[in-house]
């Protein structure tokens, strides 16, 4: 599918709502910044399921997203072309739809034009997502250091990712 028509496809996609369900935990804050990121685990709509330890050495980028919500139909097609710039550096995103979205077979087609997972089902203890897009990052030691409700921008996303993609990852 060609790039122009893949981000078409996807903003069309994105303009349907539905109702999901994700348990996010009893925290009523984000995960703080300098901190190990809590335990976390997701079934990607192909059933893989991964959790935190899984991903062990990786960048993560947990970015929380609803359908309806304008500033994350920019930002989605910007983590994906992110994502298949930088994912052999070690970078894992995943797409996680807030209760308020679409049920997972309605987000069927959007998996198709993304290039990283979107998440049916995510357990953890990340607090009670309060705005709309939601992003976390984890660096490649398991320490949370990015959790913001901000849309990502390319600026601000090479600002925030190159840096900890470009560190080793830790011994052991």
């Amino acid at each position: 599918m060609a790039k122009g028509s893949r981000f078409s496809a996807l903003a069309v996609l994105l303009l349907l709502a539905w109702n999901g369900a994700h348990a996010f935990g009893s925290r009523t804050e984000l995960p703080e910044v300098g901190k190990p990121a809590p335990n976390f685990q997701v079934v990607a709509f192909d059933g893989t399921k991964v959790n935190l330890a899984d991903l062990k050495g990786q960048v993560i980028l947990l970015n929380f997203w609803a359908t309806w919500c304008g500033p994350c139909k920019l930002e989605l097609p910007l983590l994906d072309a992110f994502y298949r710039a930088r994912s052999q550096f070690g970078l894992k995103m995943y797409a996680v739809a807030t209760e308020d979205s679409l049920n997972p077979y309605q987000l069927a087609p959007v998996q198709k034009v993304v290039s990283f997972p979107m998440i049916k089902r995510f357990k953890g203890d990340y607090g009670k997502i309060k705005a709309l897009p939601t992003n976390i990052i984890i660096d490649r030691a398991g320490i949370v250091r990015y959790a913001k409700a901000a849309m990502f921008e390319l600026d601000s996303i090479n600002e925030e990712l190159i840096p900890l993609l470009n560190e080793p990852a830790p011994a052991g």
